[in-house]
């Protein structure tokens, strides 16, 4: 396996980072009445990024207010933030903070516990890596996806209805992905 090191990732800075909101988006993704999927975003969100100078050691913290979900549906919105999902009143952020990264076979994997509706869970997102790069407006950036699935159940989401033709009105796995730009802090 091939050591990674900060020459070995063209155009790595380490640092501290901040989100870029205007070009990262915190979406979701959920199987709805078993054939098709329903997503969504949280619109307000927050996160950085502590870069070492061992790649590895990298850090990140996020969070988004659960006020801030959207579906494109607004009576669904307000029935998520009750009681029935994620008690936005009571639990008001989703929280995530990473415990580590790791690379695997050549791809890089962030592992960190997540936080929703008050229980914390471990989680692991796989990083798709976009890079480097400056902006026409001076900022050094960093690019990336990040992908998890979770069950909604363990984190106490168990709100569903069974169907008339079978199944169940709501699936489990909640794929949650996360397109993130960041920049460096001067």
């Amino acid at each position: 396996m091939s050591e990674t090191t900060a020459t070995s990732i063209p155009g790595y800075k380490a640092g501290n980072w901040t989100i870029d909101k205007t070009h990262s988006s915190v979406s979701f993704s959920i199987r709805h009445i078993v054939i098709s999927k329903v997503k969504g975003t949280f619109e307000d969100f927050d996160a950085t990024f502590v870069t070492g100078e061992n790649p590895l050691e990298t850090s990140v913290t996020a969070s988004a207010k659960v006020v801030s979900i959207n579906t494109n549906e607004p009576n669904r919105d307000g029935h998520l933030r009750t009681g029935d999902f994620f008690d936005a009143e009571t639990y008001p952020t989703i929280d995530f903070a990473s415990t580590g990264v790791r690379e695997v076979k050549g791809d890089y994997l962030v592992d960190g516990n997540i936080t929703i509706k008050g229980v914390t869970k471990p989680a692991t997102f796989e990083l798709e890596f976009g890079g480097f790069g400056g902006d026409p407006f001076g900022n050094y950036k960093f690019g990336a996806t990040a992908k998890t699935e979770v069950n909604r159940e363990d984190f106490g989401l168990t709100y569903n209805a069974a169907l008339e033709t079978g199944g169940m009105l709501l699936g489990d796995k909640v794929t949650i992905t996360l397109e993130l730009q960041a920049a460096l802090n001067a």
